[in-house]
């Protein structure tokens, strides 16, 4: 799946897409992977679904889309866990949501369809592996 010459940040968002697709359905309009030292943040634009939207319009239907993407995102984060580790070659430290789940990652959900995943590495990243360019 992923190419020989893909840099990580490529690599980490064909599989950031992926996993949306396997756990929404569809594919965001639009996608940013950002790495700061060891904090990964994935950015998914146009992630809900039309009905989706007219729901998450009101406050009680935005906070019902943002419940039950978070339920998703904590019942199925493991395998693009794995596959942050896997690209980055650093492992993906627990977090928890709330008191009885571990993720690994935290979602925020916006109403404007919005995604924010943050995960925290237990290493840095280098910045020549995750661009496969040298800033210097």
């Amino acid at each position: 799946m992923n190419k020989p010459d893909m840099t990580m940040a490529q690599q980490i968002a064909q599989a950031a897409s992926a996993y949306e697709k396997q756990r929404s359905g569809h594919v965001p309009k639009s996608l940013t992977v950002v790495l700061s030292a060891d904090t990964l943040v994935v950015t998914l634009r146009g992630t809900l679904s039309p009905a989706e939207m007219v729901l998450a319009r009101s406050p009680a239907g935005a906070a019902e889309m943002q419940e039950l993407h978070r339920q998703l995102f904590a019942a199925s984060v493991g395998s693009l866990r794995q596959e942050i580790t896997r690209i980055t070659g650093a492992k993906v430290l627990d977090s928890r949501v709330n008191m009885e789940t571990m993720t690994g990652g935290i979602m925020q959900l916006f109403a404007t369809g919005t995604i924010v995943q943050v995960f925290l590495l237990d290493q840095k990243v280098p910045q020549t592996s995750w661009s496969g360019s040298d800033p210097g």
